[in-house]
């Protein structure tokens, strides 16, 4: 029988029962009291048969529910002539069922309200017009048109600016500007003007077609109607029959055993606990979180032990420039602007960071000329009439003249694990980039509150070597690192934590799948990740932030406890009913209306479990975060200025160092400065409003007083200095100078950014 059809029958036998107890007492309160007991009988029998029916399919089944005692309970009432008991009973169980419907109903809301959400047409440009066509035959390349209020069918770029409403798959309230170029996944709405879409996936490829997926699992595996009270029943069942018999060998009446009975037909009692779980789930799954059954969710409540994958978990797993290094008399910016035009043409992994970089400082990129790609070294073309390379060190150093600086910046590479890509102009070597995968900007504060949560035992695993894995989860303050690890490595590792506790993994690639497999609860990272790793986990981050699963563990232990209350609170109200009822202090029909109230107040207990925190007036909205982020990438030229500047300082002549110096500090002076005031001025005390407690902007603020004093010195030492330039002495104080202008600046920036994402509606 579907869910829906027992739906509506449930609904029917309440109405049933409903209008049979009432109609029975209208006739009882005229004194015709032989037609209500009929009329109360006719309405208890489609429930008892429904009863029976649902009794021997469970004993067919070999499972016990406490579904006998209730089918008892009716038998014995209407064997002793109670009629209005019987009837009373009737409406408890309908109302029960009912109940139950309804709670699990609005429980599944969130998920069910997912699958609604996909997308069965979309617009396709062919053959110079529009043209409406199945999902399905979507394919990579195909140019959409995706109406207002519209879902985008297909992962894909943007053709034209779009005004997105994400809040489907991110949780997020509100839209979301997206610009022409971006990247964007499937699944989210329109909610502005219509705009064209480059299909980079088939919709059954695109993130949205396996989130749907990994939804409809979840539902066939968590069923909104599991009856955990059959767990109960081998314990239930015999002490309501004990204490039934003891009622009888009390007092030899028949009305006390079925007082017993009655009191102690919990049928939506123990449901309590499933209607918790899922409704754990809706909560996760309203805030982008996918939890494939109700007993990952119990496992994550009781977890003590958490390991990361690093790279795509605690980092983002992908390249982004850190440092540009050039040669004296050339620009950091044209050094990029070199590089990313020619990286137009290239489809190796760093090209696509290199010119996102780009843009993101709004350099304009020519087109390359003539371009020639070396798979897996670089490539080499023509821009702007000058010969250019791009690549590896090899493959650079063997078409121009290598730089003196470049010795030192591949050591720098190989200190911190990162990428390095070489330009060379005209037969000379003109700079490199330095590529890292850096760290989420919500990692180190999802860690600590994960600490504070009671899991001491945090372990990242890592494939890198050990000096590298070492600075990174000193960065990040975890319990141990296990470095140069292999995928078996990672599962030994799984399995021999599992003898201490509940372990959870939490990784995002196909060679983490064994270890997410292994794990009690295995977290995979992000929908649009590798499937391998979302099928083999229990839980899926549909949102690409790592405090959701902080938010998870907390909605998990706050479902957990809110079942674990509503079993202690239900079963014992039920027992002490039992026993005042096999005492004589409770008559049946009394019984059967406390039962009633104690098992709605009960179920209502274990909704509150739907209620997702709320991040109250401390949020920045993603507009704003964004924008803040955004001004961040326009200084981050200057930030290269400085510390580029430093380091060739002493080799510059005299005039050429002091030329220099005045433009860096007009830069500071035009664009950083009257940034980092308005911030101390405008943006900190609103922050601090919504923030609440005394000042909690000091720190940030004290920060912006010594960067203010820093530049103030370098201001006045250059304005000191003479015509030919600094002098050794003045060299190494300016050196001083910019190198902690630097440090400071870069330390001030990476905890702007940490707090405005935490900020901006996702903690």
């Amino acid at each position: 029988m579907s869910t829906l059809t027992n739906n509506k029958l449930n609904l029917l036998l309440l109405v049933i029962a409903v209008a049979t107890l009432l109609c029975g007492l209208l006739l009882h309160l005229l004194q015709a009291t032989q037609t209500a007991g009929h009329i109360w009988l006719a309405g208890t029998l489609p429930i008892l048969t429904a009863l029976l029916y649902d009794t021997l399919k469970n004993l067919l089944q070999r499972k016990a529910g406490v579904d006998i005692l209730a089918l008892l309970s009716i038998v014995l009432a209407l064997w002793l002539g109670e009629m209005l008991t019987a009837a009373v009973i009737s409406l408890m169980l309908a109302s029960g069922r009912a109940l139950e419907d309804y709670a699990a109903a609005q429980a599944q809301r969130e998920m069910s309200a997912l699958l609604q959400h996909a997308p069965r047409f979309a617009h396709r440009f062919q053959a110079g017009e529009w043209h409406k066509i199945e999902i399905q035959d979507i394919a990579s390349g195909d140019r959409l048109l995706v109406r207002s209020g519209e879902v985008v069918p297909a992962d894909g770029n943007l053709l034209s600016n779009a005004l997105l409403d994400e809040s489907t798959l991110t949780g997020e309230p509100l839209p979301v500007n997206r610009a022409a170029g971006e990247s964007i996944a499937s699944g989210s709405l329109n909610a502005g003007q219509p705009f064209e879409l480059l299909a980079t996936a088939s919709s059954d490829r695109s993130t949205f077609a396996g989130i749907v997926q990994l939804m409809r699992e979840a539902r066939q595996q968590q069923s909104p109607s599991a009856r955990l009270a059959d767990r109960y029943a081998l314990l239930f069942i015999p002490l309501t029959l004990f204490i039934a018999l003891f009622a009888w060998l009390l007092s030899h009446d028949l009305n006390r055993v079925l007082a017993v009975l009655v009191v102690a037909t919990p049928c939506p009692l123990i449901l309590a606990v499933p209607v918790a779980i899922v409704s754990g789930m809706s909560s996760c799954a309203r805030r982008g979180v996918l939890v494939k059954n109700g007993a990952a969710l119990e496992r994550l409540a009781q977890a003590n032990s958490l390991f990361f994958d690093k790279t795509g978990t605690l980092t983002g797993g992908h390249a982004r420039l850190a440092v540009i290094q050039v040669s004296a008399g050339i620009k950091a910016d044209n050094v990029l602007w070199l590089a990313a035009s020619l990286e137009q043409a290239c489809n190796h992994v760093l090209a696509e960071s290199i010119v996102t970089a780009a843009r993101e400082r709004n350099i304009s990129l020519a087109l390359p000329v003539n371009a020639e790609e070396s798979a897996g070294a670089g490539i080499r073309g023509e821009i702007a009439g000058h010969q250019v390379a791009v690549g590896s060190y090899d493959y650079v150093s063997n078409q121009a003249v290598p730089a003196p600086w470049s010795p030192l910046f591949l050591q720098r590479l190989a200190y911190d694990g990162a990428s390095g890509v070489f330009v060379s102009m005209d037969g000379i070597m003109v700079g490199a980039l330095q590529l890292v995968d850096r760290l989420r900007l919500d990692s180190p504060r999802a860690l600590r509150r994960l600490a504070l949560a009671g899991l001491a035992h945090i372990v990242m695993l890592t494939g890198d070597r050990k000096d590298i894995a070492s600075t990174l989860g000193n960065q990040l303050g975890v319990s141990e690192v296990l470095a140069e690890q292999t995928p078996a490595d990672k599962l030994n590792a799984i399995r021999k934590a599992r003898e201490q506790g509940v372990v959870v993994m939490v990784g995002d690639g196909v060679n983490d799948a064994p270890a997410l497999a292994a794990a009690d609860v295995g977290v995979a990272m992000g929908a649009h990740g590798a499937a391998a790793a979302a099928e083999a986990a229990d839980i899926v981050l549909l949102v690409d932030r790592l405090d959701r699963l902080v938010e998870a563990l907390h909605m998990a232990r706050r479902a957990r406890r809110i079942a674990a209350q509503s079993v202690i609170a239900g079963m014992g109200l039920s027992i002490i009913a039992m026993l005042a009822a096999a005492a004589g202090y409770l008559p049946p029909i009394s019984g059967a209306i406390l039962q009633e109230v104690i098992d709605v107040a009960v179920i209502l207990n274990a909704l509150r479990a739907r209620q997702t925190p709320r991040g109250g007036d401390s949020q920045l909205s993603i507009q704003d975060a964004a924008q803040l982020s955004a001004e961040h990438r326009e200084l981050e030229p200057i930030l290269a200025e400085v510390s580029t500047l430093a380091d060739r300082l002493p080799d510059l002549p005299g005039p050429q160092a002091l030329d220099e110096l005045r433009t860096l500090f007009e830069s500071l002076n035009r664009q950083l400065l009257p940034h980092e005031q308005q911030e101390d001025h405008e943006l900190y005390p609103q922050l601090a409003r919504k923030m609440g407690g005394d000042d909690p902007m000091a720190a940030m603020s004290g920060t912006h007083r010594e960067i203010f004093r820093i530049t103030r010195l370098l201001e006045q030492l250059i304005h000191d200095l003479p015509a030919s330039g600094p002098p050794p002495h003045a060299t190494q104080e300016l050196q001083r100078l910019l190198y902690g202008l630097d440090a400071i600046l870069r330390l001030h920036f990476a905890q702007e950014e940490e707090l405005y994402h935490s900020l901006s509606n996702g903690a």
